[in-house]
């Protein structure tokens, strides 16, 4: 019994021992090339990384800012001649100035227009013959052909039918109408306030509406187309108004 025991745990511990055997090669031929691969890893470059592409700038430099000029004043050294406006004094209204030599005068200011000295005008009689009938027109005057009393704004120049009526003044036609009262009559206005009437022509006259006439310029003839005067026969029919106002002819023909 003794000796079959022994075999059997002979053969067993022999089997077993080589495993065992195996084992412990595998082992100690992992930890021999575990500390192999420690020890040949590289060491780690303990310097900073640098970035790819940049250059060194080497050592610092110390830059010395430029040293500023001194300050200089802003007065200038030279004198400057300086001129001054020249002094005006006022003046009263009563005194009148007269122009600075080298100063054109002053223009009227926009509105206004110069003033323009008025000449006389030049007046002629418009016809030559007899005053039948005076200027009235403050009181009342007997009218023959109607047969009443009334005012007269004109004077009444007898003369022979077809005797030549003259403008009185230089000036233009303003119209040449038939009047119910006074008949064939032409107004001429002459631009300074002053307006002629001329009446009881002839119905054929020498101007028209619009027409310029110079003193002493033919307008007409003595007729008798007057029905308001038709008493008095082939007359002239005269009247002048200044300013719309009626006045005396024969103060206005001087």
């Amino acid at each position: 019994m003794d000796n079959r025991g022994k075999r059997q745990a002979s053969s067993l511990f022999g089997g077993m021992g080589f495993y065992i055997a195996l084992l412990v090669c595998v082992v100690a031929a992992g930890v021999v090339g575990y500390f192999a691969l420690l020890n040949n890893e590289p060491e780690l470059d303990n310097e900073p990384a640098q970035n790819v592409g940049q250059t060194d700038p080497g050592p610092a430099q110390s830059v010395a800012a430029p040293e500023e000029p001194p300050a200089r004043p802003v007065i200038s050294d030279v004198p400057v001649a300086v001129e001054h406006p020249p002094v005006q004094t006022a003046v009263e209204p009563d005194q009148e100035t007269e122009p600075v030599s080298g100063e054109e005068p002053a223009l009227p200011t926009a509105g206004t227009e110069p003033s323009i000295a008025e000449e006389p005008m030049a007046v002629v009689s418009p016809l030559a013959g007899d005053t039948v009938a005076v200027f009235s027109i403050d009181q009342l005057t007997y009218d023959a052909t109607l047969g009443d009393w009334r005012t007269h704004d004109g004077i009444d120049i007898q003369a022979a039918a077809g005797a030549v009526v003259a403008a009185t003044a230089a000036g233009t036609v303003l119209s040449v109408e038939e009047d119910g009262r006074l008949g064939t009559t032409v107004v001429v206005d002459h631009h300074n306030g002053y307006v002629t009437t001329y009446a009881s022509l002839q119905p054929e006259t020498a101007v028209l509406a619009g027409d310029t006439v110079s003193a002493g310029a033919v307008i007409g003839t003595v007729g008798n187309t007057s029905l308001s005067e038709a008493g008095l026969g082939a007359h002239l029919h005269f009247s002048v108004t200044k300013d719309g106002e009626a006045v005396d002819p024969a103060e206005f023909l001087g």
